[in-house]
Protein backbone atom coordinates (compact mmCIF):
# COMPACT_ATOMS: atom_id res chain seq x y z
CA UNK A 1 0.00 0.00 0.00
CA UNK A 2 1.26 3.47 -0.95
CA UNK A 3 0.36 6.23 1.50
CA UNK A 4 0.58 10.00 1.14
CA UNK A 5 0.88 11.64 4.55
CA UNK A 6 0.48 15.42 4.92
CA UNK A 7 1.64 16.98 8.21
CA UNK A 8 1.15 20.55 9.42
CA UNK A 9 4.52 21.97 10.42
CA UNK A 10 3.49 25.18 12.19
CA UNK A 11 4.07 23.73 15.65
CA UNK A 12 6.40 20.93 16.69
CA UNK A 13 3.52 18.82 18.03
CA UNK A 14 2.30 17.68 14.61
CA UNK A 15 5.85 16.73 13.62
CA UNK A 16 6.43 14.87 16.88
CA UNK A 17 3.25 12.86 16.29
CA UNK A 18 4.35 12.27 12.70
CA UNK A 19 7.67 10.79 13.87
CA UNK A 20 5.85 8.23 16.02
CA UNK A 21 3.50 7.29 13.18
CA UNK A 22 6.42 7.14 10.70
CA UNK A 23 8.25 4.54 12.79
CA UNK A 24 5.14 2.36 13.09
CA UNK A 25 4.32 2.68 9.38
CA UNK A 26 7.90 1.78 8.48
CA UNK A 27 7.79 -1.25 10.79
CA UNK A 28 4.64 -2.37 8.96
CA UNK A 29 6.45 -2.03 5.58
CA UNK A 30 4.21 0.70 4.18
CA UNK A 31 5.57 2.94 1.43
CA UNK A 32 4.93 6.49 2.61
CA UNK A 33 5.48 9.90 1.02
CA UNK A 34 5.45 12.75 3.53
CA UNK A 35 4.59 16.37 2.91
CA UNK A 36 5.19 19.23 5.35
CA UNK A 37 3.86 22.78 5.19
CA UNK A 38 3.39 25.69 7.58
CA UNK A 39 6.96 26.91 8.23
CA UNK A 40 10.03 27.79 6.12
CA UNK A 41 11.90 24.79 4.80
CA UNK A 42 15.09 25.66 6.70
CA UNK A 43 13.25 25.73 10.05
CA UNK A 44 12.61 21.99 10.16
CA UNK A 45 15.01 19.87 12.22
CA UNK A 46 15.56 16.20 13.13
CA UNK A 47 13.58 14.98 10.12
CA UNK A 48 15.62 11.85 9.31
CA UNK A 49 12.79 9.43 10.15
CA UNK A 50 10.78 10.75 7.19
CA UNK A 51 13.37 9.49 4.65
CA UNK A 52 13.13 12.60 2.49
CA UNK A 53 9.90 14.60 2.24
CA UNK A 54 8.05 17.11 0.12
CA UNK A 55 7.71 20.71 1.27
CA UNK A 56 5.19 23.38 0.31
CA UNK A 57 4.43 26.78 1.79
CA UNK A 58 0.94 26.01 3.08
CA UNK A 59 -0.93 28.07 5.66
CA UNK A 60 -0.06 29.08 9.20
CA UNK A 61 -0.93 31.65 11.85
CA UNK A 62 1.40 34.56 12.60
CA UNK A 63 1.81 35.35 16.30
CA UNK A 64 3.39 38.19 18.27
CA UNK A 65 3.76 38.39 22.06
CA UNK A 66 1.44 35.46 22.62
CA UNK A 67 -1.37 36.70 20.36
CA UNK A 68 -2.42 35.88 16.82
CA UNK A 69 -1.47 38.73 14.49
CA UNK A 70 -4.41 38.64 12.07
CA UNK A 71 -2.97 41.20 9.63
CA UNK A 72 0.35 39.37 9.25
CA UNK A 73 -1.51 36.06 9.01
CA UNK A 74 -3.40 37.37 5.98
CA UNK A 75 -0.31 38.99 4.42
CA UNK A 76 1.76 35.79 4.76
CA UNK A 77 -0.97 33.41 3.57
CA UNK A 78 -0.07 33.66 -0.16
CA UNK A 79 -3.51 32.46 -1.33
CA UNK A 80 -2.57 32.16 -5.03
CA UNK A 81 0.40 29.96 -4.19
CA UNK A 82 -1.80 27.91 -1.86
CA UNK A 83 -4.34 27.27 -4.63
CA UNK A 84 -1.57 26.45 -7.10
CA UNK A 85 -0.02 23.93 -4.69
CA UNK A 86 -3.40 22.23 -4.27
CA UNK A 87 -3.80 21.98 -8.03
CA UNK A 88 -0.27 20.62 -8.59
CA UNK A 89 -0.37 17.92 -5.90
CA UNK A 90 -1.15 14.68 -7.73
CA UNK A 91 -2.51 11.98 -5.42
CA UNK A 92 -3.71 9.58 -8.10
CA UNK A 93 -1.03 6.91 -7.46
CA UNK A 94 -1.69 6.58 -3.71
CA UNK A 95 -3.89 3.98 -2.04
CA UNK A 96 -4.50 5.98 1.13
CA UNK A 97 -4.27 9.64 2.12
CA UNK A 98 -3.54 10.60 5.74
CA UNK A 99 -3.75 14.19 6.91
CA UNK A 100 -2.44 15.62 10.17
CA UNK A 101 -4.33 18.90 9.82
CA UNK A 102 -2.36 19.80 6.69
CA UNK A 103 -4.57 21.87 4.35
CA UNK A 104 -2.91 21.33 0.96
CA UNK A 105 -3.20 17.55 1.31
CA UNK A 106 -6.78 17.80 2.58
CA UNK A 107 -8.02 20.11 -0.18
CA UNK A 108 -6.11 18.34 -2.97
CA UNK A 109 -7.63 15.03 -1.87
CA UNK A 110 -11.10 16.57 -1.83
CA UNK A 111 -10.71 17.97 -5.33
CA UNK A 112 -9.48 14.58 -6.60
CA UNK A 113 -12.21 12.62 -4.80
CA UNK A 114 -9.70 10.70 -2.71
CA UNK A 115 -10.89 9.48 0.69
CA UNK A 116 -8.82 11.12 3.42
CA UNK A 117 -8.10 9.98 6.98
CA UNK A 118 -7.53 12.78 9.47
CA UNK A 119 -5.35 11.86 12.46
CA UNK A 120 -4.85 14.84 14.75
CA UNK A 121 -5.99 16.50 17.94
CA UNK A 122 -7.85 19.11 15.87
CA UNK A 123 -10.22 16.43 14.53
CA UNK A 124 -11.41 15.76 18.09
CA UNK A 125 -13.22 19.10 17.80
CA UNK A 126 -15.68 17.41 15.45
CA UNK A 127 -17.07 15.79 18.60
CA UNK A 128 -18.49 17.01 21.91
CA UNK A 129 -15.35 17.82 23.90
CA UNK A 130 -14.57 20.72 26.29
CA UNK A 131 -14.41 24.06 24.52
CA UNK A 132 -13.44 27.57 25.60
CA UNK A 133 -13.05 30.85 23.75
CA UNK A 134 -15.10 29.53 20.87
CA UNK A 135 -17.18 31.50 18.38
CA UNK A 136 -18.76 30.72 14.98
CA UNK A 137 -15.70 31.95 13.05
CA UNK A 138 -13.26 29.83 15.09
CA UNK A 139 -15.48 26.78 14.72
CA UNK A 140 -15.73 27.31 10.95
CA UNK A 141 -11.94 27.68 10.62
CA UNK A 142 -11.35 24.53 12.70
CA UNK A 143 -13.85 22.58 10.58
CA UNK A 144 -12.70 23.77 7.15
CA UNK A 145 -8.95 24.36 7.51
CA UNK A 146 -8.08 20.77 6.57
CA UNK A 147 -11.34 18.83 6.02
CA UNK A 148 -11.20 15.03 5.81
CA UNK A 149 -13.60 12.12 5.30
CA UNK A 150 -12.68 10.08 8.40
CA UNK A 151 -12.06 12.07 11.58
CA UNK A 152 -9.77 10.33 14.06
CA UNK A 153 -9.54 12.82 16.89
CA UNK A 154 -6.99 12.52 19.70
CA UNK A 155 -7.36 13.81 23.25
CA UNK A 156 -6.23 13.29 26.85
CA UNK A 157 -9.62 11.80 27.80
CA UNK A 158 -12.42 10.23 25.79
CA UNK A 159 -15.24 12.47 27.14
CA UNK A 160 -17.63 9.64 26.11
CA UNK A 161 -16.80 10.27 22.43
CA UNK A 162 -15.29 7.91 19.79
CA UNK A 163 -11.87 9.58 19.95
CA UNK A 164 -8.47 8.06 20.76
CA UNK A 165 -5.62 8.72 23.21
CA UNK A 166 -2.60 10.78 22.08
CA UNK A 167 -0.05 9.43 19.61
CA UNK A 168 3.17 9.81 21.59
CA UNK A 169 6.44 8.06 22.26
CA UNK A 170 6.70 5.70 25.19
CA UNK A 171 9.13 7.81 27.21
CA UNK A 172 12.37 6.76 28.81
CA UNK A 173 11.81 7.63 32.46
CA UNK A 174 14.72 9.42 34.13
CA UNK A 175 16.21 7.67 37.16
CA UNK A 176 16.21 10.93 39.10
CA UNK A 177 13.96 14.00 38.93
CA UNK A 178 15.43 17.40 39.81
CA UNK A 179 12.73 18.97 41.97
CA UNK A 180 13.91 22.52 41.20
CA UNK A 181 14.29 22.03 37.43
CA UNK A 182 11.64 23.55 35.14
CA UNK A 183 11.52 23.42 31.34
CA UNK A 184 10.03 26.48 29.62
CA UNK A 185 8.73 26.40 26.06
CA UNK A 186 6.81 29.55 25.16
CA UNK A 187 7.78 30.15 21.51
CA UNK A 188 4.99 32.68 20.89
CA UNK A 189 5.94 34.91 23.83
CA UNK A 190 8.55 37.65 24.30
CA UNK A 191 11.50 35.63 25.63
CA UNK A 192 13.11 38.63 27.38
CA UNK A 193 9.89 39.30 29.28
CA UNK A 194 9.62 35.63 30.27
CA UNK A 195 13.21 35.61 31.55
CA UNK A 196 12.73 38.81 33.54
CA UNK A 197 9.82 37.28 35.45
CA UNK A 198 11.51 33.94 36.01
CA UNK A 199 14.67 35.66 37.24
CA UNK A 200 12.90 36.35 40.55
CA UNK A 201 12.77 32.62 41.42
CA UNK A 202 16.46 32.00 42.04
CA UNK A 203 15.97 28.70 43.84
CA UNK A 204 14.76 27.11 40.59
CA UNK A 205 16.71 26.25 37.42
CA UNK A 206 14.85 27.17 34.23
CA UNK A 207 15.70 25.65 30.86
CA UNK A 208 14.18 27.80 28.13
CA UNK A 209 13.80 26.51 24.55
CA UNK A 210 12.87 28.96 21.79
CA UNK A 211 12.89 29.12 17.96
CA UNK A 212 15.11 32.21 17.95
CA UNK A 213 18.57 32.45 19.51
CA UNK A 214 18.48 34.29 22.84
CA UNK A 215 21.04 34.77 25.61
CA UNK A 216 20.39 34.66 29.32
CA UNK A 217 22.00 37.16 31.72
CA UNK A 218 20.90 35.03 34.68
CA UNK A 219 22.89 32.14 36.14
CA UNK A 220 19.81 30.05 36.91
CA UNK A 221 18.16 30.51 33.49
CA UNK A 222 19.57 28.52 30.59
CA UNK A 223 18.54 29.32 27.00
CA UNK A 224 18.65 26.65 24.30
CA UNK A 225 17.80 26.46 20.60
CA UNK A 226 15.12 24.00 19.51
CA UNK A 227 16.51 20.47 19.64
CA UNK A 228 14.61 17.19 19.71
CA UNK A 229 17.12 15.23 21.79
CA UNK A 230 18.23 18.09 24.04
CA UNK A 231 14.64 19.02 24.81
CA UNK A 232 13.62 15.43 25.55
CA UNK A 233 16.59 15.00 27.87
CA UNK A 234 15.67 18.08 29.90
CA UNK A 235 11.99 17.14 29.92
CA UNK A 236 12.75 13.65 31.21
CA UNK A 237 14.37 14.76 34.49
CA UNK A 238 12.60 18.06 35.22
CA UNK A 239 9.84 18.53 37.78
CA UNK A 240 7.53 20.54 35.56
CA UNK A 241 7.01 22.48 32.37
CA UNK A 242 5.67 25.93 31.55
CA UNK A 243 4.43 26.03 27.96
CA UNK A 244 1.77 27.20 25.56
CA UNK A 245 -1.32 25.03 25.40
CA UNK A 246 -0.42 22.87 22.43
CA UNK A 247 -1.58 19.27 22.58
CA UNK A 248 1.44 17.07 21.95
CA UNK A 249 3.87 18.55 24.49
CA UNK A 250 1.27 18.42 27.24
CA UNK A 251 0.63 14.78 26.28
CA UNK A 252 4.32 13.91 26.62
CA UNK A 253 4.51 15.75 29.93
CA UNK A 254 1.52 13.85 31.29
CA UNK A 255 3.04 10.56 30.23
CA UNK A 256 6.25 11.50 32.07
CA UNK A 257 4.38 12.63 35.19
CA UNK A 258 5.45 16.29 35.03
CA UNK A 259 3.41 19.11 36.50
CA UNK A 260 2.13 21.46 33.82
CA UNK A 261 1.40 25.19 33.61
CA UNK A 262 0.04 26.37 30.27
CA UNK A 263 -0.45 29.81 28.79
CA UNK A 264 -2.68 29.47 25.68
CA UNK A 265 -2.07 31.67 22.66
CA UNK A 266 -4.58 34.52 22.99
CA UNK A 267 -7.77 34.09 20.91
CA UNK A 268 -6.65 30.69 19.60
CA UNK A 269 -9.66 28.48 20.24
CA UNK A 270 -7.81 25.16 20.20
CA UNK A 271 -5.24 26.25 22.78
CA UNK A 272 -7.83 27.93 24.99
CA UNK A 273 -9.90 24.75 24.91
CA UNK A 274 -6.84 22.62 25.68
CA UNK A 275 -6.09 24.74 28.75
CA UNK A 276 -9.69 24.40 29.92
CA UNK A 277 -9.58 20.61 29.43
CA UNK A 278 -6.35 20.29 31.43
CA UNK A 279 -7.91 22.15 34.34
CA UNK A 280 -11.20 20.23 34.07
CA UNK A 281 -9.37 16.91 34.21
CA UNK A 282 -7.09 18.07 37.03
CA UNK A 283 -4.03 17.43 34.85
CA UNK A 284 -2.56 20.96 34.90
CA UNK A 285 -2.95 24.66 35.61
CA UNK A 286 -3.41 27.61 33.26
CA UNK A 287 -2.79 31.36 33.08
CA UNK A 288 -4.27 33.73 30.51
CA UNK A 289 -1.13 35.88 30.50
CA UNK A 290 2.40 35.47 31.87
CA UNK A 291 1.37 36.01 35.48
CA UNK A 292 4.05 36.05 38.17
CA UNK A 293 1.60 35.21 40.97
CA UNK A 294 0.24 32.15 39.18
CA UNK A 295 3.78 31.03 38.32
CA UNK A 296 4.83 31.37 41.97
CA UNK A 297 1.84 29.40 43.24
CA UNK A 298 2.41 26.69 40.64
CA UNK A 299 6.13 26.40 41.40
CA UNK A 300 5.62 25.92 45.14
CA UNK A 301 2.22 24.26 45.47
CA UNK A 302 1.15 22.31 42.38
CA UNK A 303 1.33 18.54 42.17
CA UNK A 304 1.76 16.44 39.06
CA UNK A 305 -0.43 13.73 37.55
CA UNK A 306 0.92 10.86 35.46
CA UNK A 307 -1.20 9.50 32.64
CA UNK A 308 0.20 6.41 30.93
CA UNK A 309 -1.21 6.06 27.43
CA UNK A 310 -1.06 2.97 25.16
CA UNK A 311 0.72 2.83 21.80
CA UNK A 312 -2.10 4.49 19.86
CA UNK A 313 0.05 4.67 16.71
CA UNK A 314 0.34 0.87 16.62
CA UNK A 315 -3.43 0.50 16.93
CA UNK A 316 -3.90 2.95 14.04
CA UNK A 317 -1.38 1.24 11.78
CA UNK A 318 -3.06 -2.12 12.43
CA UNK A 319 -6.40 -0.52 11.55
CA UNK A 320 -4.89 0.69 8.26
CA UNK A 321 -3.52 -2.81 7.56
CA UNK A 322 -7.01 -4.21 8.17
CA UNK A 323 -8.39 -2.05 5.36
CA UNK A 324 -9.62 0.89 7.48
CA UNK A 325 -13.05 -0.56 8.38
CA UNK A 326 -15.76 1.69 9.90
CA UNK A 327 -14.65 2.61 13.40
CA UNK A 328 -16.51 0.63 16.06
CA UNK A 329 -16.98 2.49 19.38
CA UNK A 330 -15.94 -0.70 21.16
CA UNK A 331 -12.51 -0.38 19.51
CA UNK A 332 -12.08 3.07 21.01
CA UNK A 333 -13.23 1.84 24.43
CA UNK A 334 -10.75 -1.04 24.26
CA UNK A 335 -7.85 1.36 23.66
CA UNK A 336 -8.92 3.69 26.47
CA UNK A 337 -9.11 0.75 28.88
CA UNK A 338 -5.30 0.62 28.79
CA UNK A 339 -4.93 4.20 30.11
CA UNK A 340 -3.68 4.53 33.71
CA UNK A 341 -3.94 7.78 35.73
CA UNK A 342 -2.02 8.21 39.01
CA UNK A 343 -0.97 11.20 41.14
CA UNK A 344 2.77 11.82 41.47
CA UNK A 345 4.08 12.14 45.03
Amino acid sequence: MRIFYGIQGTGNGHITRGRVMARELQAANFEVTYQFTGRPHDKFFDMEVFNGYQWRHGLTFNTKNGKINHLQTVLQSKPLRFLQDIKQLDLSSYDAIICDYEPITAWAARQQNKKTIGISHQYAFQYHIPRAGTDPVSEAVMRNFAPVDINIGLHWHHFDQPILPPVIDTPVMAKHTHTNKVVVYLPFEDQQHVMKLLSLFKEFEFFIYSPEKVASPYAHIHCNPLSLHGFQKDLSDCAGIICNAGFELASESLQLGKKILVKPVHAQMEQTSNAAALQLLGYGKMMHSIDIKIIEQWLYESKAMQVIYPNTARYLVQWIKNGMPPIDPSWSRQIWSDVKVTPVD
